[in-house]
């Protein structure tokens, strides 16, 4: 099983996440932050974590956001990897608990 970054990251990308992460599995974007489920080891450290809540067991992934899963596999593959925290993007308390933000994604 994998941890999986959802929809509520995006236009947020708080980074505390990857600072408590042991095998750095971490990938960045512009505005959004993934897992690589190759790397995932399940220790569960990073979804407390998270100021937006938006990190769930793959299991756990709520309803309408199972695509998040193949997402985090396919841009972990091209974003770099990210192990120590950095300020979150200006506005992303703005955009924290905003619905519909995918139409957002900056790949």
């Amino acid at each position: 099983m994998t941890f999986v970054v959802a929809e509520n990251c995006i236009k947020c990308k708080y980074t505390d996440c990857v600072e408590v992460c042991p095998v750095d599995c971490f990938h960045e974007g512009p505005n959004f932050l993934v897992i690589d489920p190759e790397e995932c080891i399940d220790c569960t450290l990073c979804e407390p974590e998270c100021p937006a809540e938006a990190i769930f067991a793959e299991d756990d992934l709520p309803p309408g956001q199972e695509q998040f899963l193949e997402l985090n596999a396919e841009l972990a593959k091209v974003w770099p990897v990210i192990t120590e925290k950095k300020d979150p993007l200006p506005d992303a308390d703005e955009w924290n608990g905003k619905e519909g933000k995918l139409q957002y994604l900056e790949r």
